[in-house]
């Protein structure tokens, strides 16, 4: 990848993975405890509004984020995020419809609809995600398809309102389906990807409990979002 990290990132992702005892290669561990409660995205006490103006996470009708790369065996990928003009009612909320289009070497493999809202405090929480997963241009399944207000499903924090280096919180609540959180490691660290250099920036390390505590790094630049998934870096906006 293009992106320069510095010395206290490395060793801040360094502590995650040992005090967390997670492992990107999966090797069993389990992920930190969080430390910032998902009760700002109740359904049941919060007012929510459909205007995301969250800087990190800013959602606008019509915005499109292109990121590309290659995985580990050398397949080129393609993630195309587009917020919709569309919007869903979940859990009594009606909730900003984004689309994630994933592509392997040119084939789609996953497209999933995501269902966000961003409470009082500027905090962005998600509702959920209908997915599809593709195989051969055919949809062959559902994998990690949820929805708040559904089998006991809580609404999570995919960007808090005022993130700080050390918040660990839960992106996804719904038991056995989708649990992924996330931890602040870093703030204002410059990037450089084919989009552009970038210096107003938020980085997380994504922690999965139901795929052995592996971990994703991810990137977002402040008034764009997300700039850097892994492998996958942004190419336009």
């Amino acid at each position: 990848m293009l992106k320069k990290v510095s010395v206290s990132v490395l060793t801040l992702a360094l502590s995650f993975l040992i005090i967390g005892g997670c492992s990107s290669s999966g090797g069993g561990g389990s992920c930190p405890e969080t430390n910032i409660s998902i009760t700002v995205c109740d359904p049941d006490t919060g007012t929510f509004s459909l205007i995301i103006d969250n800087g990190f996470f800013p959602l606008v009708v019509g915005d499109e984020l292109v990121l590309e790369g290659e995985d580990d065996e050398g397949a080129f990928l393609e993630v195309i995020i587009t917020v919709l003009d569309e919007t869903e009612v979940v859990a009594g909320v009606t909730t900003r419809v984004v689309e994630e289009a994933e592509f392997e070497d040119g084939e789609v493999v996953e497209i999933s609809r995501n269902f966000y809202a961003q409470a009082q405090d500027g905090t962005v929480c998600y509702f959920g995600e209908d997915v599809d997963d593709y195989e051969d241009g055919m949809i062959v399944g559902h994998g990690g398809q949820w929805r708040a207000g559904e089998n006991g499903n809580l609404p999570g924090i995919i960007m808090l309102a005022d993130p700080q280096v050390g918040d660990i919180y839960a992106q996804e609540a719904a038991p056995g389906i989708a649990e992924d959180q996330a931890e602040v490691v870093a703030l204002g660290e410059t990037i450089e990807v084919p989009a552009g250099t970038f210096s107003d920036t938020l980085t997380t390390l994504d922690c999965n409990p139901m795929e052995n505590a592996a971990i994703d790094e991810k990137v977002y630049v402040d008034e764009i979002g997300l700039a850097i998934d892994e492998d996958a870096e942004l190419v336009s906006f």
